[in-house]
This record gives C-alpha cells, sequence and structure tokens, in this order.
C-alpha cells in the first residue's frame, strides 16, 4: 500500500537543492548540494533532472522554456526516512535573462521516479548583469536614459541570435540630458559573451504621426562593447546614438 500511495504522490520521496546563494551573473557556474529524502517506501530514482528555466511573451500569452537543462544519470535506490545527498555543478547559461522588470528565472530539480509522481524542487534566482552590461546600464544612466521595462520576447525569426526562442529586450527613456525631447525611447537587446557584448539598438525619434506609422522614425544598428570602462562606453553609446537621431 505504501508504494501505491507512494506513486501518487502521497509519502512520496523529496528533493531540496540548496545553491550557496541566490546570486548569480551569466556565465558563472554555481556548486549546489541535491538533497534527497526517502518517503515512506522504497522507490529507485532514475536520473535527477535540473532545467534552469524563465518565461518569455508570446502572441498569446506566456510561455515557459528551457535556458538549459541536464541530468546526473546515476541510478539511486532512496530507502525509507534515507538520506542522500549529491553534489552538482550548474553553468549559467550567458544568455540567460537578467532578473529585472519582473523578469523570473529558476532552478527546477526533478527526481525520475517510474510509474510515481515525480518529486520537484524549484529555487528562484537573483540574475545580475554581466560586468559589461552593467556598464552600458551605467553609461546609459550617465546619459540621462531611464530604464523603463525589461521582457523578455519570442523571436521566432532568429533576428538576433540563431537557434534562440527568445530575446530580453530593454527599454530607455530619455528623461534628461542631450537626448531629452529628441528621442522617444532607446531599445537595447544584448548578446553577451565571455569576451565581448553584441548589443543591437533601435532608436525610436520623436516624430509626427505620419512619421510613427511609416516607421520612419526608427533607426537600428548594432555595435559590439568590448570594455568595462563606464566613460569609454558612454562616450561610444552617446557617438552611436547622436548619429542616428
Amino acid at each position: 500500500m505504501k508504494k501505491v500511495l507512494a506513486s501518487i504522490g502521497i509519502g512520496n520521496a523529496t528533493v531540496d537543492t540548496v545553491l550557496p546563494s541566490e546570486t548569480v551573473r551569466p556565465g558563472e557556474t554555481i556548486d549546489a548540494d541535491v538533497h534527497i529524502a526517502g518517503g515512506n517506501a522504497q522507490q529507485e530514482i532514475g536520473t535527477i533532472r535540473f532545467e534552469l528555466e524563465t518565461r518569455y511573451l508570446t502572441d498569446d500569452g506566456y510561455r515557459e522554456v528551457d535556458i538549459d537543462r541536464f541530468t546526473l544519470t546515476d541510478g539511486l535506490t532512496i530507502e525509507p526516512d534515507q538520506e542522500e545527498t549529491r553534489s552538482v555543478s550548474i553553468d549559467i547559461p550567458y544568455e540567460t535573462p537578467v532578473t529585472v522588470g519582473g523578469i523570473d528565472v529558476w532552478v527546477e530539480t526533478e527526481l525520475d521516479i517510474d510509474l510515481a509522481v515525480d518529486p520537484e524542487d524549484k529555487d528562484y534566482l537573483e540574475v545580475r548583469p554581466t560586468p559589461r552590461l552593467q556598464t552600458v546600464f551605467d553609461a546609459m544612466d550617465d546619459l540621462g536614459f531611464s530604464l523603463r521595462t525589461a521582457e523578455c520576447e519570442a523571436d521566432p525569426y532568429g533576428r538576433y541570435a540563431v537557434g534562440r526562442r527568445f530575446i530580453q529586450e530593454f527599454e530607455f527613456d530619455a528623461i534628461d540630458g542631450r537626448f531629452r525631447g529628441d528621442l522617444d525611447e532607446v531599445e537595447l537587446v544584448a548578446q553577451p559573451g565571455p569576451d565581448e557584448l553584441e548589443l543591437f539598438v533601435e532608436i525610436d525619434r520623436r516624430g509626427g504621426l505620419l512619421s510613427e506609422m511609416a516607421d520612419m522614425d526608427e533607426r537600428k544598428t548594432r555595435t559590439t562593447i568590448r570594455s568595462t570602462n563606464r566613460k569609454t562606453v558612454r562616450d561610444e553609446l552617446a557617438a552611436l546614438i547622436e548619429k542616428h537621431v
């Protein structure tokens, strides 16, 4: 009877992934401990699955997506009330979105148990910008821009990256400084990497109704950020935006 109850999740084994910190940056690797506690009956665990997940906006609403996934394949027999701990290293890919503006990122751990409800654990992360992306944010602030929204959106045609289903877009308003009054907004899509940051930029100039209807007020460009020097990046972005105002 205990095995039957465990198969529907009553008295099942449980799993808890303990992270050293909830704060991470893309490109980092974090070491974690996976604690498994036996339930009321012996159970065979085939694999331990890990999924790094977020959600992004589509035309039909929000959809959850795996940023990355992997498994620990060593089988395990967990006895009633037995406790086991497995160590694991979790890579945070560079395409992991930054958790600002209501964006959520989490690690989901799942035990694969035949003929049973798979026990799960969900741990939310605070994903901070890479050093280069933080420098871009600081430079935009220096230029009088304020971050309005940061949304993960579908990219079905691969405009920004091949093989990815979504991107994170940052929208900035010109509230002060030299560009105030000339621009409606600046939109940034960042593709970080270990040695550089590819930055896609859309500059929306302030124009009349006809210009906006025809998208004549929009200018799209791109640049590569290699420095983490705030003044250097500020000057690069100022020159880029000035060119398209």
